[in-house]
């Protein structure tokens, strides 16, 4: 009789412990539920300045107007969220309810790899030529394109370029400064790229008095020997050139 009992009054013990944690759980939900947003807080993923703290809370201050003091479950996340990824220099955000009572946002900016500039206006474009303008706030140290490009957006585009002519030239360049880039040689010498009014692009080296007509971003690798030729076996005669043009296949015609 001893033992049935024993077991008896063990199984009743284990009973009432979940019976309490189920409890504990569903008074912790509640709390949970009622609890009241006492502040956001905001935290980045990258080292970029193109929005602030400030300016993220500016954002979520003119969307969901006075949430402060409001129930967390009241509020609108994913809005929230959605609404942010619709900000120029953001990739994408993260928006949450924390048990301290805060809305957590957590930010991740666009990373530009190339500024365009021409006389009216300027924009970037990230790793995958999607196209943001610039920020007031912060001016990243990426190469520029100047001149007469030949994007058209409206100074406060965000988006995929409107033309597939107008996508692959964003490629095309992506692709030369790519090139540039990882050699050495051209990362050091060539210190500007413009496109003039025939939308050709022109390289500018570093020393000498010689401008590269590189014309379209195309058939790179190339263009970039025969300016190799050129120096080797061309630039160093008495005469001197300002124009050497290597947009032609198997031609440099200097001027």
């Amino acid at each position: 009789m001893k033992r049935p009992l024993k077991i008896i009054l063990r199984t009743a013990g284990i009973a009432l412990l979940l019976a309490a944690f189920v409890l504990l759980g569903l008074l912790s939900r509640r709390a949970r539920r009622e609890r009241t947003c006492e502040g956001v807080q905001v935290e980045f993923s990258d080292d970029f300045n193109f929005v602030t703290e400030e300016d993220i809370k500016g954002y979520i201050d003119r969307y969901a107007g006075n949430y402060l003091g409001r129930r967390l479950d009241s509020l609108d996340l994913n809005g929230i969220e959605n609404m942010l990824d619709q900000q120029s220099a953001v990739l994408k955000s993260e928006v949450y309810s924390g048990g301290d009572g805060k809305m957590h946002v957590v930010v991740s900016q666009r990373e530009p790899v190339l500024r365009f500039q021409s006389p009216e206006s300027g924009f970037y474009i990230d790793d995958r030529g999607f196209i943001f303008p610039l920020q007031d706030n912060y001016t990243s140290l990426v190469p520029v394109i100047d001149g007469n490009i030949p994007i058209h957006v409206s100074p406060n585009y965000k988006g995929e370029a409107k033309t597939e002519k107008e996508a692959a030239w964003i490629r095309g360049v992506q692709e030369m400064v790519e090139y540039m880039q990882s050699n050495a040689i051209w990362a050091e010498n060539i210190v500007q790229i413009h496109v003039d009014e025939n939308s050709d692009i022109l390289l500018i080296p570093r020393e000498g008095e010689e401008t590269f007509i590189f014309g379209s971003p195309d058939d790179i690798p190339a263009k970039f020997s025969r300016i190799e030729k050129y120096y080797q076996y061309i630039q160093p005669g008495e005469k001197k050139y300002t124009s050497v043009n290597v947009k032609y296949k198997g031609q440099i015609i200097c001027k």
